[in-house]
């Protein structure tokens, strides 16, 4: 059962800016190194393009159609550009519907962010600001990142179930052991149990080595029909199925059931559109703009019991050779913030099998999952090889 009942959608080119650390590059020269190396990739060129999305962070995006300007696309029969919900997975999402429906036959997505501003849209700095909604009760006070409620979700899993810190060490830990062999992760070096409990804390539970690594960076995914996939560079990549999910409270930090956000919504609509299953997944790439959401994912998608992410990962099932090895690239942790799409670009080079990630390989990787966010809404896509 495919995720749309339209035409079946294929990724076909994926690539990325310039990575780093205050690079100097504006928002739209990363936008469009990333869309420049995706093309190259596909073997297209901007006139093969008829559609873009892009997901509009406040402060953080360059639009689908002044994109298209800079790119030189003559013609889009669809652009789409939301601010809201489940950041890359977004304009997947989008993507993904426009090229089912025939609303267009080619469309570039993207997630461009800088390092700074790249989470909760600044730093919130003037002592007479005033604000409204929810903020007047957290802003003045500087809780306006995601690590003040991040905290709150670790250690009401460590109250619910047990999870001990060494656990969500061992997350990081194996994360990091991908990282070291990807030449394009910034974070290389190998860690040790000590290296994580020894990181200060963000927000205790939070360690500093649970947090993603904000960086100026580009990411850039197309997808196309099943019929133009097979004319072009690369093996594709088939959406097999997709969805979002939300809670009724939007506010991260007043969930009243932090172990059951969003994750657990979306997971349990994206099997309900597919005969596959947990067991048939070969490689994931879940969300870690903190360590925990990864682990909340491993829940959601039943790759292990409720509460039980902390022994599943602790015993090395996440690990190259593992029951599903997860964040091969070393995840946004170690290779920099891309808001989720680098676990998109990750999990389509495992599937082409053509040896692009080098010796993190999954052997014979037929079917992935990718997931990003967490709390009051989050998305996830089921891919299988072409």
């Amino acid at each position: 059962m495919a995720a749309y009942k339209g035409r079946r959608v294929a990724i076909v080119g994926v690539g990325y800016s310039t990575i780093g650390r205050r690079t100097g590059l504006s928002l739209e020269h990363l936008t469009a190194q990333a869309s420049v190396a995706a093309m190259a990739d596909a073997g297209l060129t901007p006139r093969d393009i008829d559609g873009v999305a892009v997901h509009s962070f406040p402060h953080q995006y360059v639009s689908a159609t002044q994109t298209a300007d800079l790119l030189g696309i003559p013609d889009l029969a669809f652009y789409s550009g939301s601010a809201d919900g489940a950041a890359y997975q977004v304009a997947a999402m989008h993507g993904l519907a426009a090229v089912a429906s025939g609303a267009c036959d080619t469309c570039l997505t993207v997630r461009t962010v800088h390092q700074l501003g790249a989470a909760g849209g600044g730093v919130h700095r003037d002592p007479n600001a005033r604000y409204g909604g929810g903020q007047q009760f957290s802003a003045p006070y500087g809780s306006f990142t995601g690590a003040h409620w991040a905290g709150l979700y670790m250690a009401r899993h460590m109250h619910e179930y047990g999870t001990t810190p060494e656990q969500f060490g061992h997350h990081v830990i194996n994360q990091r052991e991908f990282a070291s062999r990807n030449p394009d992760a910034i974070f290389r070096e190998p860690l040790t149990m000590d290296d994580y409990l020894s990181s200060r804390y963000i927000n205790e539970p939070l360690h500093l080595l649970d947090c993603d690594y904000p960086v100026d960076s580009g990411s850039a995914l197309i997808f196309t029909t099943e019929e133009r996939a097979r004319d072009l560079a690369h093996k594709p990549v088939f959406f097999e199925a997709s969805a979002a999910g939300t809670t009724d409270v939007l506010d991260f930090s007043l969930l009243e059931d932090m172990p059951h956000s969003s994750p657990w919504r979306a997971a349990k609509t994206m099997w309900s559109r597919t005969d596959l299953k947990p067991a048939d997944v070969d490689v994931a790439g879940l969300y870690d703009g903190f360590s925990f959401i990864s682990m909340q994912w491993l829940e959601a998608l039943g790759f292990c019991g409720e509460g039980e992410s902390g022994p599943f990962v602790e015993a090395g099932n996440t690990r190259q050779g593992g029951v599903v090895p997860t964040n091969t690239d070393g995840g946004a942790c170690n290779v920099g913030r891309r808001h989720g799409a680098n676990f998109f670009i990750e999990v389509t080079r495992q599937l082409r099998g053509e040896g692009e990630c080098g010796d993190r390989q999954v052997p014979n990787a037929e079917v992935g999952v990718v997931s990003n966010s967490v709390g009051g809404f989050a998305g996830c896509a089921l891919l299988t090889a072409g």
